[in-house]
């Protein structure tokens, strides 16, 4: 059976951390693994692993039943039989892993210990950024400003007064842990837990560095250039590594995660690289034909109506649409027709009509019911006689 990955480390904080920190951590976590923004294959999966650790950490008895019996607190089955699962019985000590694993847990073999001074990638940041409908065509460059966590230049990132440097911790000496008694279902068993002084660093600050407070971090307005591609939609999202908050003990910072959201355009509607319009026409160009000057992303062409086009027919302007952000060259335009019909007519212009359906045998045709087209002519100005 795989090792479980442990809760702590899964949100990135520390064992002694508050709920603020394990709350403020998820959030973090979630948002960016979130399926709905992270589109990559192992993102889902993530995101779950967060949430169970989260649903535990953030509930102080299941906090603390974890923190004393590790996973197999979150074993349904937890407390049944004598608070093992079940007991003792029937499956007997090997194979299960249940409890071994606990008994590590009770005399301090077990349960991976992060080292607290190892290097720790900062905190990932995300920025969303608003474009135009046509920016996201075609692309941009910008530059973008926002405030991160960034390395003390006073102290360097050590968090103590120039001049000084961290001093081995006078309650763990440079351990990192405490013993401490504790009630089992063994008895009273002494445990290790991580020291309350120097929280497992092994190192106390007893001259803090006035410009971050011994924390090694300053909040800082950053700037980066940011290279908008050609074809981004609306929900997009591009990684910019190492622009994120610093990270602890001397590790990279984390990344920044640009969202794009894009403006709804008055004249377009687009669905990924097809590009769609609504032409309106009248009934004689619709009838005769005509040659207009359509509008694209691309800028005005010439666009030909052929005669005898009926309302809502649909044409094709081959690349002339938005490019393929994961492809090669552009999309399509479909042009949709739309016929107006006038609401008024003169008596000229209602005669003119009188005659054409005349000519036209146009009543027989209405009755067979072959346009629709023909049948809003007709009452547009059948009420002119």
């Amino acid at each position: 059976m795989a090792e479980k990955e442990d809760f702590y480390d899964l949100l990135g904080v520390s064992r002694d951390a508050s709920q603020e920190e394990i709350k403020k951590a998820y959030r973090k976590l979630s948002k960016k693994y979130h399926p709905d923004i992270n589109k990559e294959a192992n993102a889902e999966e993530k995101f779950k692993k967060i949430s169970a650790a989260y649903e535990v950490l953030s509930d102080e008895q299941k906090r603390a039943a974890y923190d004393q019996y590790g996973h197999a607190s979150t074993d349904p089955n937890f407390g049944a039989g004598g608070g093992f699962g079940g007991g003792f019985g029937g499956g007997g000590f090997g194979g299960g892993g249940g409890f071994e694993d606990i008994f590590e847990q009770f005399f301090g073999g077990g349960g991976r210990r992060r080292n607290p001074n190892a290097p720790r990638q900062g905190e990932d940041l995300q920025y969303v950024m608003d474009l135009e409908f046509e920016e996201a065509i075609f692309g941009k460059e910008t530059t973008i400003r926002y405030n991160r966590e960034e390395e003390c230049d006073n102290c360097n990132g050590s968090g103590a007064k120039p001049g000084t440097s961290p001093q081995t911790c006078s309650t763990c000496h440079g351990a990192g842990q405490v013993n401490a008694e504790r009630n089992t279902p063994f008895g009273r068993v002494m445990t290790q837990q991580v020291c309350p002084t120097c929280h497992g660093t092994g190192k106390e600050i007893k001259e803090k560095c006035p410009v971050c407070h011994g924390d090694g971090h300053t909040k800082q307005q950053h700037s980066v250039k940011v290279t908008v591609p050609a074809g981004v939609e609306d929900g997009n999202q591009m990684r910019l590594q190492n622009q994120g908050d610093a990270g602890e003990n001397g590790g990279p910072y984390g990344d920044l995660y640009v969202i794009f959201r894009v403006k709804a355009s008055k004249t377009f509607e687009r669905r990924g690289s097809e590009i769609y319009y609504e032409l309106p026409i009248n009934m004689v160009q619709a009838t005769l034909g005509d040659e207009l000057e359509v509008p694209t992303v691309h800028g005005k062409v010439k666009f030909k109506i052929p005669a005898g086009t009926q309302p809502g027919t649909t044409f094709r302007l081959r690349g002339k649409g938005a490019p393929r952000l994961r492809g090669t060259g552009n999309g399509d335009q479909h042009i949709k027709v739309k016929v107006v019909v006038p609401d008024k007519l003169t008596q000229d212009q209602a005669e003119h009509l009188r005659k054409f359906a005349e000519a036209s045998d146009y009543d027989n045709v209405v009755e067979q019911g072959d346009s629709s087209f023909f049948s809003k002519v007709k009452d547009a100005f059948k009420d002119k006689r």
